[in-house]
């Protein structure tokens, strides 16, 4: 039993002190981006607790349990080496590729907006397209670093898994998420310089293919219509839009105060998930959203700084992916908030209301963290090492 407990939390070991510096600051950028996060949820969900279910605290709760199992997953790869998640992923990329292409099966499949990314187990749903993510980084990564040294075979065969995972996503449809996925790989690809040549075969071929989608389905249509003029339909698609501005332009310099916003009280639709960062600047202003836009880009700083000391091309490239995924998705999604891009549906990094993206948002930067920790040395290693080159 004691054999057990040692194991137990030398896997759930919450001691930093002997951690590299980047690895440490991350970790603590983790923690303040999720209380941040959380605390505004409180604010952006407690008016729709109160009347739709009787407790204004009741999606905070539903969320916390979502913090619960991403910190068991958090925790169980910072403390274990890369390499084991790595022979993992191939198998939870095929699994999260199956439960895709379930979201498509009538009766399998949750419908909301017009959309099945959702699988309904009991009180509970799955969104396949979120949990993906830090898996597609790690394939992505081990593919592309040893792209030069892989048989032709195999590289076509993840090729034609990536791509029929990206189609997966789109046919629910959800063109953000793939758009953001399939950028994601090609700057992986980038990263690890394949041949220019391919590079611009393969975003040619994803670009005609975001085009074609457009076409067909006539809601992408009407919201690249209605993002450059919101105010031809301002009580019908437009709304959106134009109360998300609204809430911005109200918090002023300071912002409103904390739990002061009045465009969430039933004014701005979706404002736990998609536009929750609305209701953020509504109550802390253009000073704290400011604050939050350089937390965000210091975060994707200290990323590029842990990949360009990483020497193993695949943590360089899992470091890079983790960056592009969390930095890019909080950029796009606050510049639909303000009108700055189409409306898509990608949440915001430990803000929006989702368990799913609160899952995947933990293992991407636990992913980030391991890879700080065995890539750059602490600063007593440091020293222990410049002592020995003196002495000699």
């Amino acid at each position: 039993m004691q054999q057990y407990l040692k194991l137990l939390s030398s896997r759930f070991n919450l001691q930093t002190k002997h951690w590299a510096l980047e690895a440490r600051l991350l970790y603590w950028l983790t923690l303040v981006w999720l209380l941040v996060g959380l605390v505004t949820l409180v604010s952006a969900s407690f008016p729709e607790g109160v009347v739709e279910y009787n407790d204004g605290f009741y999606l905070l709760k539903r969320q916390l349990l979502g913090v619960l199992i991403g910190f068991v997953c958090f925790f169980s790869v910072v403390n274990n080496p890369l390499k084991a998640v790595l022979k993992l992923s191939p198998w939870m990329v095929i699994v999260c590729l199956l439960a895709i292409f379930m979201t498509l099966i009538p009766g399998l499949g949750k419908t909301t907006y017009g959309a099945s990314r959702w699988i309904a187990i009991g009180p509970f749903t799955l969104q396949p397209s979120e949990l993906i993510k830090p898996f597609l980084v790690l394939q992505a990564a081990y593919l592309f670093a040893q792209w030069k040294k892989l048989d032709s075979g195999v590289k076509i065969g993840w090729l034609a898994i990536f791509s029929v995972i990206l189609l997966g996503i789109l046919k629910q449809p959800n063109l953000s998420t793939t758009a953001l996925c399939g950028m994601s790989l090609w700057l992986i690809a980038v990263a690890a310089q394949l041949p220019w040549s391919q590079l611009l075969m393969t975003s040619i071929g994803g670009l005609s293919l975001a085009t074609l989608s457009i076409y067909i389905n006539p809601y992408q249509r009407d919201r690249i219509v209605f993002f450059l003029d919101p105010w031809q339909d301002y009580q019908g698609k437009g709304y959106q839009l134009i109360q998300s501005l609204l809430a911005i332009a109200s918090g002023g310099l300071g912002g409103s105060g904390f739990g002061l916003s009045q465009q969430k009280l039933s004014y701005l639709p979706i404002r736990t998930t998609d536009f929750i960062f609305a209701v953020y600047a509504e109550e802390f202003g253009f000073i704290g959203s400011v604050l939050l836009l350089v937390f965000i880009l210091g975060y994707g700083t200290l990323a590029l700084r842990v990949a360009f000391k990483c020497n193993n091309p695949i943590s360089r490239l899992v470091a890079i992916g983790v960056m592009i995924l969390m930095v890019g998705q909080s950029l796009i999604n606050i510049g639909v908030a303000t009108g700055s891009l189409p409306t898509t549906g990608l949440p915001l990094p430990f803000f929006s209301y989702g368990t799913n993206s609160m899952i995947a948002s933990l293992l991407l930067a636990a992913l980030l963290i391991r890879v700080a920790r065995e890539n750059c040395q602490t600063e007593p290693m440091r020293l222990r090492k410049s002592l020995e080159v003196r002495r000699k």
